[in-house]
């Protein structure tokens, strides 16, 4: 694999490039080169976590850090180089959004759907990626990019800071691989969630133990979901709306937060041990509890009689 894959030097060719190549990419699995080659100098979320990416997909990976790309250099160069991986360029690349396209973020276009597919990819990009690619074209506050941050080498440091530079590469490493494991863990509970949807009655879904649910249930006409707790017992919780992200059905004011033995006076079923304060999960010593305590919710909003 040659570097003329990655890095285009003329800036006036590379937009068309990038597009031309992220388009065929989408279609064609990208095989990840034995080298690759991002900037030295303090390190940033950005470069981090695209390292931690390359790492995941190739273990073996070698990655030099420096301030000039060699030229006879063959691999895969990201955050330098004015080529496909980079940021630093115009014209710049931007999400339908309007956020910005840093390393990390341009990577994970290319690789992540091969990791988790394609619905899987995107949620990791809209809730975790784009924060870290708007704090590096932005500078907006972020808690995991200055904890990124803090393995820098301080200013009076005799500390190597390629050394520090994996160290950082290795904690988030371990992050990402957790959040691909999630999001792969979501996938194989999809089909059982759906099945568990197409048996559903009133709204109430009933899975055959935890799993997650969410995934597989957005933008369906479910209510409810009845599942045996982790803790012991059983939970119900009610499923958000897509588009305002609240309780279609909350549980009633009165349960919030009480005691159980005001909860089971003002509810009248005997069982139900927990109603959290915002009002979108109770607890239930057995599942004909929980799914009493959602009918009850059900009779109170006219959508069971």
């Amino acid at each position: 694999m040659r570097r003329l894959l990655f890095v285009v030097r003329r800036p006036g060719m590379c937009y068309t490039v990038c597009n031309r190549m992220h388009e065929r990419m989408r279609r064609i699995p990208m095989k990840i080169p034995a080298n690759g080659f991002t900037h030295a100098g303090k390190f940033h979320a950005d470069d981090v976590f695209a390292t931690a990416l390359l790492q995941i997909l190739r273990p073996d990976i070698k990655i030099t850090r420096g301030f000039t790309v060699p030229d006879d250099f063959d691999g895969i160069v990201y955050d330098i180089g004015f080529g496909m991986f980079d940021h630093h360029q115009e014209p710049r690349e931007y999400r339908a959004n309007g956020v910005p396209y840093a390393a990390f973020g341009l990577l994970w276009r290319v690789l992540g759907p091969g990791l988790v597919g394609e619905r899987q990819a995107r949620l990791i990009d809209e809730n975790f990626i784009q924060p870290l690619d708007l704090n590096d074209n932005t500078g907006e506050q972020n808690s995991l990019c200055d904890a990124i941050g803090f393995f820098n080498p301080v200013w009076d440091s005799k500390e190597d800071q390629d050394s520090c530079f994996f160290k950082a590469v290795a904690v988030a490493k371990q992050i990402l691989e957790n959040q691909i494991d999630s999001a792969n863990a979501v996938n194989r509970a999809d089909e059982k969630v759906q099945q568990a949807y197409r048996s559903s009655r009133d709204g109430i879904v009933v899975l055959p133990c935890y799993l997650p649910w969410k995934n597989g249930l957005y933008k369906t006409d479910a209510l409810f979901v009845v599942y045996p707790s982790q803790r012991g017992g059983w939970s119900a919780q009610c499923v958000t709306d897509h588009k305002t992200k609240r309780p279609k059905l909350p549980f009633p004011q009165s349960w919030a937060g009480q005691p159980q033995e005001v909860i089971e006076q003002k509810s009248g079923i005997p069982g139900i041990s927990f109603c959290h304060a915002s009002r979108f999960l109770i607890t239930a010593k057995d599942k004909e509890t929980a799914l009493a305590a959602c009918r009850q919710v059900l009779k109170n909003n006219g959508r069971l009689a």
